[in-house]
């Protein structure tokens, strides 16, 4: 057989040397060969030789890892530059062969005897740290391929168990900050486990620990992986004396705690959930007899509670290695318990019978709810995989059976034996059904999207006809501007939240981004057209680099309503408040409020408390966080991160507790001896505000705003009045927002354009709309549905549906003789009237038309055919 094996050729041009190479040679499914032109690079001079007494292979290695270190010293003198000198002139071909002759012998002798080494080869034996990198290498092999069939085992205790599995898919959250391996764990899971029926039932710990421990075993795994392999294809190196430790020992081993302790957590929660799944086994022998194998097999399980000594590197990675092969053996069980719970039953049916006697009523009847259980589309694959390993060994009766299941769980286990004759293909077969699935796992959206449903989409369409009524109303024509444009653009125009536009990668040497709101677009194309006057509404969608939460979204549609240019003081301002109380109500979201503010408010409450000129936006930005945050929160970021003295933080936490009904704060503020008197910014925004006040109580809306000092508004552009809508009682944040912004236009020109506007993020309507259910709309606008009650009808449809059609009446026709089908079609989707023809119908030319909304039925028969369209025009 040992001519049979594969060869793994060592020191060719490009070779490289992995862990899997190195495992398959250490446990013998592969020897190992020097390629001939590493052979040519030899020294052949004659070197001063010094005596070692063996390789320096630590004692109380098995004989894979003494095989393992063997290779990796291989490798390490054929890839050496041997200190300061080259390797060509310090190693000889002598030391290379000797060690292929020991790995590639039958017998397990690995004494050397007393060797004669160069001052080179000597320098590679103490440095190479060989045996560390070569036990690693077993490690590591034996950890990526358990993190690849674990899973699988785990996805068939999920079903075994009956466990809740709806864990798996609240992983992640959308908000950028799941544990990237973890989802990565539960996405396996679900296409393994798509389609079954066996799972989601109890909540069982040992199942909802899956993603998080398998998870970070993958990332620690994945860390190891790539050091070996660096380690594995480096040669020794040193300093100038050849003495210098490169440190390669603290490098590899800083991951084997880590990995040492969750192969620990691993290991437990398998044996936990190979105890569980023996106990689902429904047979009663079947089960008993299993359970006995397991307990006799000496899982040394206590030994996972134990830890072990960090001080040697190569003791604690043998150590390790050890416990690895405890787990192993526990998944491998973890396996059979799961196999014989979920196909046990089947199994012993196909074969004859059960273990040892007649089964029991209940033996029985739980054998066929087994059969009924529908298993997912992978763990079906991989129960089907091991059922056929088993096809050849044939069941006797009585005792003999026994003896047979005992065969069956050796076999089974040997598949979970890395070192085993079947783990090969095993392990192939997992990787094909979590592979081929990746293209067919159920797309996700991306992170701060979504879909809508026609139902939703109805509600949509009502609310943005609403709010385009509304625009229109006031006199506004409608505009679109791309969605995408320059960077050079948007840049410099949001203050801190310029972090959050989207940018495209450069296409034909201009570097766009795109568009973060509507109102920037706006300006640049009043600027480009040179207007002076212009009031206009624009509804489309923006994008934002946020982190999504609940109605935070990364791409959402705004509604806009602008104004650019000159007019009767505050006249646009009170006008887009008003727009916005009109819109709000007609939306029917519930109670809401506007708050507002004014820009030069605060600039002059900003400079009253002594806050640099230069640090107005910065610590704007800060107020407008205390909506979300306490003031102590805020107040910390303003003295800690924006260099404001606690004094000045403090003075400004008294303005901005102020908030009220308009026109009483106004007074207020405006009393004799009044700070904000005295400041020009702030005693012109009290002059504005005034005038704004009094246009918004005669105009029968103020009882919606409130006056309130902390509204701030973080964008840099805003110049006036500002103002922000949040719905009293749902927790979405603002849900409009807009103000004046008199310099932004000049900044794309060479004239400044006053402009005011406001902008309805309707996303977070909707969701408002959805929470309260204040809309209870049908999927379609369907008005009547023309009902073919017999099969192969279609031109009667075409000709009865044509006809209200040219009528302007929705309508859509069903042909099918089965009744219920058209009544289930109508209810469902919510269609008033039926135009039905059935036999009697169709032999005498007639419809009839039956209403069918709940509470109103109402039933016309015999409705001739050429007037039926003016008789439902009556009634719609």
């Amino acid at each position: 057989m040992a001519a049979e094996r594969l060869t793994f050729t060592l020191g060719g041009k490009g070779s490289s040397s992995s862990s899997s190479s190195v495992y398959k040679v250490a446990s013998r499914v592969s020897n190992v060969g020097i390629d001939s032109s590493a052979i040519e690079r030899f020294s052949t001079k004659t070197l001063q030789l010094t005596k070692r007494s063996s390789f320096g292979i630590p004692e109380g290695l098995t004989n894979e890892e003494i095989r393992a270190s063997l290779v990796v010293l291989l490798n390490k003198l054929l890839l050496s530059n041997s200190g300061p000198s080259s390797s060509s002139s310090t190693v000889r071909s002598v030391l290379p062969v000797k060690i292929l002759e020991i790995l590639n012998s039958k017998t397990e002798n690995f004494e050397s005897g007393e060797i004669e080494v160069t001052e080179g080869e000597n320098f590679v034996l103490e440095k190479s740290c060989a045996s560390f990198i070569g036990l690693c290498s077993i490690i590591d092999y034996k950890s990526t391929a358990l993190s690849q069939i674990v899973d699988s085992v785990a996805a068939l205790s999920c079903e075994a168990t009956k466990g809740d599995i709806t864990l798996f898919s609240s992983l992640d959250s959308g908000d950028g900050f799941g544990h990237k391996d973890a989802i990565s764990v539960a996405g396996d899971l679900k296409v393994l486990l798509n389609g079954s029926k066996a799972v989601g039932k109890f909540e069982i710990e040992e199942i909802s620990k899956i993603p998080m421990i398998h998870g970070k075993f993958r990332d620690l795994v994945k860390s190891l992986h790539l050091d070996a392999r660096n380690e594995l294809n480096s040669g020794v190196k040193g300093g100038k004396t050849g003495s210098v430790d490169s440190g390669v020992g603290e490098a590899l081993g800083a991951t084997l705690p880590s990995l040492s302790k969750l192969i620990k957590s691993l290991g437990a929660c398998s044996f936990l959930r190979a105890k569980l799944c023996f106990q689902s086994i429904g047979n009663e022998n079947l089960r008993n007899g299993l359970s006995q194998l397991f307990e006799a097999s000496c899982i040394e399980y206590e030994n996972l509670k134990n830890g072990f000594s960090e001080e040697d590197d190569c003791r604690f990675a043998h150590k390790l290695n050890e416990t690895l092969g405890i787990v192993w053996r526990i998944v491998g069980f973890e396996a059979v318990a799961a196999f014989f719970a979920l196909a046990g039953g089947e199994l012993f049916g196909e074969k004859g019978g059960d273990v040892g006697q007649e089964e029991s009523k209940s033996d029985k009847k739980k054998k066929k709810n087994e059969k009924k259980a529908v298993l997912g589309k992978g763990t079906s694959v991989v129960i089907q995989f091991i059922k056929e390993r088993l096809v050849s060994n044939e069941a006797a009766s009585g005792d003999d059976q026994m003896k047979s299941l005992n065969q069956w769980v050796e076999q089974i286990l040997n598949l979970f034996n890395p070192a085993g004759h079947g783990f090969d293909s095993f392990l192939a077969k997992v990787k094909e059904i979590v592979e081929s699935n990746e293209n067919r796992r159920l797309p996700k959206l991306p992170k701060g999207t979504r879909d809508f449903a026609k139902e939703q989409m109805i509600v949509r369409e009502k609310a943005f006809s609403i709010i385009q009524n509304v625009f229109k109303k006031h006199g506004a024509t409608a505009l679109d501007t791309p969605v995408f444009e320059l960077r050079e653009t948007l840049m410099g125009k949001y203050g801190e939240d310029s972090k959050l536009i989207y940018d495209i990668a450069d296409q034909g040497g201009e570097l766009c981004s795109l568009r973060y709101d509507l109102t920037v677009p706006f300006a640049r194309y009043v600027a480009m057209n040179g207007f002076t006057s212009f009031k206009r509404y624009q509804i489309a969608k923006v994008y934002r680099r946020d982190n999504p939460s609940k109605g935070r979204y990364r791409e959402f549609y705004q509604c806009d309503f602008d104004i650019a240019g000159l007019s009767e003081p505050m006249g646009p301002d009170f006008e887009v408040v008003k727009i916005l109380t009109e819109l709000l109500d007609k939306l029917e979201i519930g109670e809401y409020v506007v708050k507002l503010n004014h820009r030069k408010l605060l600039d002059g409450m900003l400079e009253i408390c002594g806050v640099p000129a230069e640090k107005f936006r910065t610590i704007c930005s800060s107020i407008d966080k205390l909506d979300k945050q306490s003031f102590e929160q805020v107040k910390k970021e303003m003295v800690e991160e924006k260099g404001l003295s606690s004094e000045i933080a403090d003075r400004i936490g008294n303005f901005v507790k102020e908030k009220g009904r308009p026109m009483e704060l106004l007074s207020k503020l405006r009393q004799e001896g009044s700070e904000f008197l005295a400041n020009k910014s702030s005693n012109e925004a009290l002059e504005e505000l005034s005038i704004m006040f009094e246009a918004l109580e005669r105009s029968k809306c103020s009882h919606r705003i409130v006056f309130d000092l902390s509204l701030a508004r973080g964008l840099d552009y805003y110049t006036g009045v500002i103002f922000e809508a949040v719905c009293i009682g749902a927790e979405v944040g603002s849900i409009a927002a807009g103000g004046r912004y008199d310099n932004l236009i000049g900044m794309f020109g060479s004239r400044q354009v006053p402009a005011v506007g406001v902008s309805l993020g309707i996303e977070r309507v909707f969701n408002i709309m959805e929470e309260q259910q204040k809309q209870v709309v049908r999927p379609t606008e369907t008005q009547v549905l023309v009902s073919i009650m017999e099969d192969n009808k279609l031109g009667e449809a075409a000709e009865l549906a044509s006809q209200l059609w040219e009528a302007d009446i929705n309508a859509e026709y069903l042909v099918s003789k089965r009744r219920a089908k058209h009544f289930d079609r109508a209810t469902n989707s919510g269609i008033p009237w039926m135009v039905i023809v059935g036999k009697t119908e169709l032999t005498q030319g007639v419809v009839t038309l039956k209403k069918i909304v709940k509470g109103s039925e109402e039933e016309i028969p015999d409705v001739p055919r050429d007037c039926f369209v003016g008789e439902l025009l009556k009634r719609l």
